[in-house]
């Protein structure tokens, strides 16, 4: 079967190296193929992930580069529509919900190759949110749709996906979040003396609203002066920082801000932190997976079960709706989660087996 794997941001690397490793073991079964966009260029946000996830050199690389969303999607159809045209796949596998997913499952629908989409079905019920417009889209021409929750699972059908498309797989993430657990060594540990928080923001309803960012910020240097935050600083973030003149709002304030960190560093960063605070879909999944409380700085979740069932709680965007949930942490109020199910580090290989099942079409 002739697999083309797609990727281009920095979270689609997360869930396309365990399909692919769990793909290369079966060779006499699978011929895979990988496309990285190029949606993500800076080194830190992409070629780092192919070294530390075993991902092999993409077959091609398209470098569509930054641009607005119609702009980068454009150049990300003609250039993966000569993709398909050198090497025709029986099928197009797309994770996550960037603008690499909607763009390629859109083209390969029309030139009548099938598509399957990974994480399907989440949805936050936010329409101003450009993911959501991609996941409704991609979900509702996806001929495959492997679900990493039963939300997303009820969400598809609700929206009059067929059941037989669906397929409840697990999730993928923590398929990675173990495999990086395990190469872990101790002389590579973060050492950090003391109970202390990790911080991401990256979000642009966050960071590129000047009174909004710096609302978070005033709220994140409380914190601080109870307990330090580590914040690896997303580029983005910190050109909005400089751009807003809030700069001076980190300086003493027990912030500490570090440069974009690779996978693996940031997962020694924050697998013994006492709390996490982020905008990140993928970090509220990995909290949930290890039980670290997690404070998700957004109004809404296409994530639910990390509510429900793990250790996330929404804690809004404003300073206020941010220190009460800290408050509640500082009681001990804390959710006491599970880890959901099929989130068992063994998704990938269920993934293939779906994929497998599907009848090639030549």
């Amino acid at each position: 079967m002739r697999l083309l794997l797609v990727a281009g941001a920095r979270p689609n690397f997360v869930k396309v190296g365990p399909l692919m490793r769990e793909c290369r073991r079966v060779p006499d079964r699978v011929d895979v193929r990988l496309v990285h966009t190029g949606q993500h260029y800076d080194p830190e946000m992409s070629s780092t992930f192919f070294e530390e996830f075993g991902i092999p050199d993409p077959d091609w690389h398209l470098g569509v580069g930054s641009g607005s969303h119609a702009v980068q999607t454009a150049r990300i159809m003609t250039a993966f529509e000569e993709v398909l045209l050198a090497w025709r796949p029986d099928m197009v596998v797309v994770v996550g919900d960037v603008n690499s997913t909607l763009a390629c499952s859109v083209t390969a629908r029309k030139m009548q190759v099938r598509v399957a989409h990974v994480e399907a079905g989440l949805r936050s019920f936010d329409e101003t949110m450009p993911e959501e417009i991609n996941r409704l889209v991609t979900d509702a021409i996806s001929d495959v749709l492997l679900a990493t929750e039963q939300s997303a699972v009820d969400n598809l059908l609700r929206e009059g996906r067929p059941r037989e498309r669906i397929h409840l797989v697990g999730n993928v993430m923590i398929d990675t979040l173990h495999y990086c657990l395990a190469r872990l060594d101790g002389a590579s540990q973060c050492r950090i003396d003391g109970a202390y928080g990790v911080v991401t923001l990256h979000r642009p309803s966050n960071v590129d609203a000047p009174d909004k960012l710096s609302g978070i910020l005033d709220a994140l240097s409380v914190i601080a002066r109870d307990v330090p935050l580590y914040f690896p600083m997303h580029p983005r973030t910190r050109r909005k920082v400089d751009e807003f003149g809030l700069s001076a709002r980190l300086e003493g304030s027990g912030i500490q801000v570090r440069p974009p960190a690779s996978y693996m560093d940031f997962l020694r960063l924050w697998k013994d932190a006492a709390l996490v605070l982020t905008d990140s879909g993928g970090v509220q999944e990995e909290t949930t997976a290890l039980g670290i409380p997690c404070f998700t700085i957004r109004d809404n979740t296409e994530r639910p079960v990390t509510i429900d069932e793990g250790t996330n709680v929404l804690a809004g965007t404003t300073r206020d709706s941010i220190l009460a949930c800290y408050e509640e942490f500082r009681k001990g109020n804390t959710r006491q989660g599970r880890v959901p199910p099929l989130w068992d580090g063994k998704a990938a290989e269920r993934i293939v087996q779906v994929l497998l099942a599907q009848q090639p079409v030549r």
